[in-house]
């Protein structure tokens, strides 16, 4: 039972880290959301820190200043043996402020606070899947400080440090209430639980929250951009991988009522008491774009941008006692890089008010065969619209909008291991139990969940930004 302690830390971390297009978040900027979170060969001022720091080097003003506030409301359904499980999410609100100011007319420098990576799903306690995953909140925030330097009127590069810390705080289920109430069958049959005893049905008989802080850690994030023509203009820029790591997560077990912890509380209350270590890899990022002004009001803009989540093949736990270490995991996930694809449009309609329009594609790097549902992978088309208005010359409030249409995936699994089923068929093997009985009770040591899974969100956003 000492394995159910391995298998709950290894899916906390799993869920730490997954899913590249639903971890990482493209939602950091009011007015870029308008134009399909569109920016690498964009001057944006203050905020081209975090799209490309090249683009502050263009800036024409002494300062800049712009904070954007963005509420991601989604929900994720699985669609399991033809019935419907939706999840209970809270809104999650990624921010990203910035601040830029001119050194001299060619060299500029400032600094952003953001979050690049983050999650957020309640997939509640007893549904089908709860041994899997029942909620995870990740968070991973950065502090970017940034320089620019405009080598010619046309050609400008930027490179900021990127110091980034986070947290992860995950329930899920530890056993299965369909391998529980075998158990208590064969326990009854054997004289061990007195006739009667009831089962849990689809009640999760034990679940485990783990918790855990990222030490920091510091990357780099560089990008040159050049005007082509006055109104052609191409840029590229490079995140780097982060990797977090979290030298001693807790866990602490919950039982659904007594007769649970009268069952598991032996063994599973040693996770109480462990710690682990694991590294979850924020990946790099590598975008490529351009831009356009056909007429002097209209600008449009593509972004490509590459997310290095091959790097991502397993998940290697490590447990900090040694009478554990048995018990340390490599699990496979086998994830692929994945591309995402940017077109953003605005247009001046005056000089104190634009509108926006754009479109983005995002595509998943999950392995269908090792999916799990902490946040539900799948290809997603993202159109999006935006304003901005100017009171006053120097003061613009933004709106921006996006609207997340996950194109679905089907036939969805994932494989964990049943170390209840298992450790019964020991005992039951033990008890002189016949081998065709202990089959016939449907015991196994290890289980696979199988859904289909579906996805839409809502993600509205306001932004102000100042400059002088």
């Amino acid at each position: 039972m000492k394995k159910f302690l391995c298998s709950a830390v290894a899916v906390a971390a799993v869920c730490a880290t997954a899913n590249a297009e639903g971890y990482q978040i493209n939602s950091l900027s009011a007015k870029q959301i308008g134009m399909g979170h569109t920016g690498v060969a964009l001057k944006l001022g203050a905020e081209s820190m975090f799209f490309n720091p090249a683009g502050m080097g263009f800036m024409d003003k002494t300062l800049d200043l712009s904070g954007s506030l963005t509420g991601i409301m989604p929900t994720a359904t699985a669609t399991v043996n033809g019935k419907d499980y939706k999840t209970d999410n809270g809104v999650s609100t990624p921010i990203g402020v910035h601040a830029a100011f001119s050194i001299y007319d060619n060299l500029k420098a400032g600094i952003s606070f953001y979050t690049p990576y983050g999650s957020s799903i309640n997939w509640t306690e007893n549904w089908p899947g709860a041994v899997l995953n029942q909620n995870v909140d990740l968070k991973v925030f950065t502090i970017q400080p940034t320089v620019a330097w405009a080598i010619t009127p046309k050609l400008s590069v930027g490179a900021g440090a990127m110091i980034s810390w986070g947290s992860v705080d995950l329930n899920k289920g530890l056993v299965t209430a369909e391998t529980t109430d075998r158990t208590i069958q064969a326990m009854t049959q054997l004289g061990m639980l007195p006739a009667g005893t009831p089962g849990f049905g689809n009640t999760t008989p034990a679940s485990v929250n783990l918790n855990g802080k990222s030490e920091m850690t510091v990357g780099f994030n560089v990008g040159a951009m050049y005007d082509i023509t006055d109104r052609l203009t191409v840029g590229a820029s490079f995140r780097s991988r982060m990797p977090m790591k979290v030298k001693a997560g807790d866990a602490t077990v919950k039982y659904a009522n007594t007769l649970s912890q009268n069952l598991l509380g032996e063994s599973l209350d040693l996770l109480n008491e462990a710690n682990f270590k694991a590294e979850m890899p924020c990946p790099w990022v590598l975008g490529l774009g351009v831009s356009y002004k056909p007429i002097d009001r209209l600008t449009l803009a593509f972004d490509a941008r590459l997310t290095g989540w091959h790097t991502y093949r397993q998940l290697d736990i490590e447990f900090l006692s040694e009478q554990l270490t048995d018990y340390n995991q490599h699990i496979e996930k086998k994830y692929k890089n994945s591309w995402c694809y940017s077109l953003g449009a605005q247009f001046a309609v005056t000089d104190r008010f634009d509108v926006r329009a754009g479109l983005m594609v995002d595509t998943s790097p999950v392995n269908k065969n090792y999916y799990n549902p902490e946040t539900p992978g799948m290809t997603k088309v993202e159109p999006t619209v935006g304003l901005s208005f100017r009171p006053i010359p120097r003061l613009s409030v933004d709106l921006g909008f996006m609207y997340v249409a996950g194109t679905g995936i089907d036939n969805a699994s994932c494989q964990y291991p049943d170390l209840l089923g298992g450790q019964m068929i020991k005992k039951l093997t033990a008890a002189g139990v016949p081998q065709q009985q202990i089959e016939a009770l449907g015991f196994s040591t290890s289980g696979t969940f199988t859904a289909d899974y579906k996805l839409h969100a809502f993600i509205p956003s306001l932004g102000i930004s100042y400059s002088f």
